[in-house]
């Protein structure tokens, strides 16, 4: 056995070198089997694992060609059963096929790690300037959407036309006109109820009422009449200002 530490090279009778190459000259009938022993080539497969320290998946590549080894001597050595599917040369074939891919993914993770890793090897850039984002609208639309749409836009733009509905009101100078006729002829204190016109009813007692009462605010500004309350919310009272009263 050699000193290198990766490969496992037989010294027995009838061979001698790499056990990988064995394995395939063996499959291709090239080496006569026979003359291999089986027990010298384990010896030298322990001696290999505890001399050389081996990893663990180079020992179990190795466990796999000996044992195959010893699969094909064995049926030499034993009749061949013709029903057994697939033969032995066969199989020696898928076994290097599938040790040829494992070393393949072995070489590929190897490379992987090998590579320049960010932070370490390679590093980014200080300030980067990020990527670029360019959106294009894809727009769906069917009739009735165009249409809607449409509507909604036309509406928007159209001439607006505000009518005012007709409402009977008094106007403040009607009320002030009334109020200011109907205040000379109270002597005592009215309600301000009392000033609007009979028969008023619905909104126009309402905008009466209203007025009126800015009327009578208007006449007591100067100083024609005076206004009562007994509390908030409470009836409104109006009287006239005597002409001799100081």
């Amino acid at each position: 056995m050699t000193d290198t530490p990766e490969i496992l090279t037989l010294d027995i009778e009838g061979w001698e070198g790499p056990l990988d190459l064995l394995l395939a000259l063996a499959r291709n009938q090239k080496v006569d089997l026979k003359q291999i022993s089986i027990l010298a080539l384990v010896d030298q497969y322990l001696r290999f694992i505890e001399e050389a320290d081996a990893a663990l998946e180079l020992a179990a590549d190795y466990l796999v060609m000996a044992a195959w080894l010893a699969y094909l001597k064995s049926a030499l050595l034993l009749p061949r059963d013709p029903e057994v599917e697939p033969s032995p040369e066969e199989l020696a074939l898928r076994l290097q096929l599938r040790l040829e891919r494992l070393s393949a993914m072995r070489e590929a993770g190897a490379r992987l790690v090998a590579r320049d890793r960010i932070g370490r090897d390679v590093f980014p850039r200080g300030a980067p300037e990020g990527l670029r984002t360019q959106r294009k609208a894809l727009w769906q639309a069917e009739i009735y959407d165009l249409i809607s749409a449409y509507g909604v836009i036309t509406a928007r733009t159209r001439p607006v036309m505000h009518i005012v509905a007709h409402r009977p009101v008094m106007t403040l100078e009607a009320a002030l006109a009334r109020v200011s006729r109907l205040v000379g002829t109270q002597i005592d204190w009215s309600v301000i109820e009392t000033f609007l016109p009979p028969n008023a009813s619905g909104l126009f007692r309402k905008s009466a009422l209203a007025s009126s009462f800015l009327a009578a605010l208007e006449l007591a500004k100067q100083g024609k009449v005076e206004l009562r309350q007994q509390s908030p919310f409470a009836p409104l009272y109006i009287r006239a200002i005597q002409a001799g009263a100081a």
